[in-house]
């Protein structure tokens, strides 16, 4: 079986072990960053770092059109919204904040399905591979059990848009391929993605989680609370902080 995947790579903790998680899965793989008008760049220069670590070939891709059109977040549009803080877990469950990027996830998607679907019909059009014999996958670090309550990181999204993409695309209605979209730690706890990465031997200490862009993770936004609430969980410093002599932080 002929399998070729797509990880979006944002340069954090849960898609850094979702991408060490298909290498591992033998995927023939790629990864994609996009700039989308995201707060800071600084998560973009860890997603680099990443795929460089993980021997995977990477396309940054400028889509920063996208943050005029997704405008209702404090992650495009710092000057207008201020990135909660100090929340505890009840509070970040309590509602949708507004560090949500308006359907995200959805854009992210279309885009990785486009390169991937672009892909798989070379493979089996011009490369001469039995649409049989090939698996195409979408890797996305989604996630519905410390996702701040992002209706785009639920496992019922997932499916319907999986459903979509092969109604609405050429390898689905011609040659019967789904284009799936992998998951794998959608119902893992922050503590289960920590133990994970560690057991894949992910570049964890590369990345980047905090909404913040400054020099150190600021410990403040519900990024950084659950990250160190994860590792502490897990039983592990996170390797972010010892490379960087940032354990008190």
């Amino acid at each position: 079986m002929r399998k070729v995947g797509v990880i979006l790579l944002s340069g954090g903790l849960d898609s850094t072990t979702v991408a060490a998680y298909a290498k591992r899965q033998g995927y023939q793989l790629r990864a994609i960053t996009l700039r989308y008008g995201q707060k800071h760049g600084k998560e973009v220069q860890s997603a680099r770092k990443v795929a460089q670590e993980l021997g995977v070939k990477q396309e940054i891709i400028d889509v920063s059109f996208f943050r005029k059109l997704a405008w209702y977040s404090a992650l495009t549009s710092p000057q207008d919204f201020e990135v909660p803080r100090l929340r505890n877990s009840h509070q970040m469950a309590k509602d949708i904040p507004i560090t949500y990027v308006p359907l995200r996830n959805t854009f992210f998607i279309t885009i990785a399905a486009a390169s991937l679907e672009s892909e798989a019909l070379s493979l089996i059009e011009n490369g001469k591979v039995n649409p049989a014999e090939l698996e195409a996958s979408i890797f996305i670090a989604a996630n519905a059990i410390d996702c701040s309550g992002y209706p785009d990181c639920r496992p019922e999204y997932y499916e319907r848009m999986t459903q979509a993409l092969f109604e609405g695309s050429k390898l689905g209605t011609q040659y019967k391929i789904m284009i799936n979209i992998q998951t794998p730690i959608i119902l893992k706890g922050k503590a289960d993605i920590v133990r994970l990465a560690m057991e894949l031997g992910a570049p964890l200490e590369y990345t980047w989680s905090c909404y913040q862009g400054g020099e150190i993770p600021c410990g403040q936004c519900d990024s950084c609370i659950l990250r160190a609430k994860g590792f502490a969980e897990a039983g592990y410093d996170d390797p972010l902080l010892v490379k960087k002599g940032w354990q008190d932080c």
